[in-house]
């Protein structure tokens, strides 16, 4: 049997902060853990800053592929991950150190849960482009953040993995659960850290094209 949790970390030109996620990471209270990197196409010196700690923990995997997107790369991680729930941790992204443990005991609790979301902390511009009129912005308290998904391994073959959407890939995901009519919860623990102070974010580079 794999471990209880899977984390997919992708990663694009981030070795100035991939580090940080990584720490928080290592760091969490909760050891039933497994990560695997998802490089998608780094021309920078990603590889180089994260060795050391690949080669220092056998549960972390690092895995290079051409530069195919974040949804293509999310799924590269699902498919090389063993956990009975695949979670994620973007690159610019941490977690506070009990983040794994709150979510553990959640869904011990509620077996029947197929995707456990929320739960963040916003740093930075709390305001993104709404999905269905990019002109417009909303507050991140009204979105589905991706970053905080706990599902479960089965939903990937029931409604299938992330789709090649422009923008939101992981709201689009929610919302094929929630047809589904499959079992979702919402926490309000708040142990995920969003960092929206990165320069080159998807949600920022939008926004700046509104301008």
């Amino acid at each position: 049997m794999g471990p209880f949790f899977s984390i997919i970390i992708t990663a694009f030109n981030r070795e100035k902060l991939i580090t940080r996620a990584l720490k928080s990471l290592i760091n969490q209270d909760f050891t039933d853990w497994e990560a695997v990197i998802v490089d998608d196409g780094s021309s920078d010196n990603t590889f180089e800053v994260i060795k050391p700690i690949v080669l220092s923990y056998s549960n972390i995997k690092y895995i290079f592929q051409k530069n195919q997107g974040l949804p293509t790369a999310r799924n590269t991680g699902v498919y090389q991950s063993r956990g009975q729930y695949i979670t994620f941790l973007d690159s610019d992204d941490e977690y506070k150190i009990n983040h794994l443990t709150t979510r553990y005991l959640i869904l011990q609790e509620n077996p029947q849960i197929d995707l456990l979301h929320g739960g963040f902390e916003i740093f930075g511009d709390p305001f993104v482009p709404d999905k269905n009129n990019p002109s417009k912005l909303i507050h991140l308290d009204n979105c589905i953040i991706g970053g905080t998904f706990f599902i479960k391994r089965d939903v990937f073959q029931k409604i299938g993995y992330f789709r090649n959407v422009d923008y939101a890939d992981d709201t689009d995901f929610f919302e094929r659960v929630e047809n589904c009519g499959l079992k979702i919860m919402k926490t309000e623990i708040k142990t995920y850290i969003y960092h929206r102070e990165t320069p080159n974010s998807m949600c920022n580079f939008l926004k700046s094209q509104l301008k």
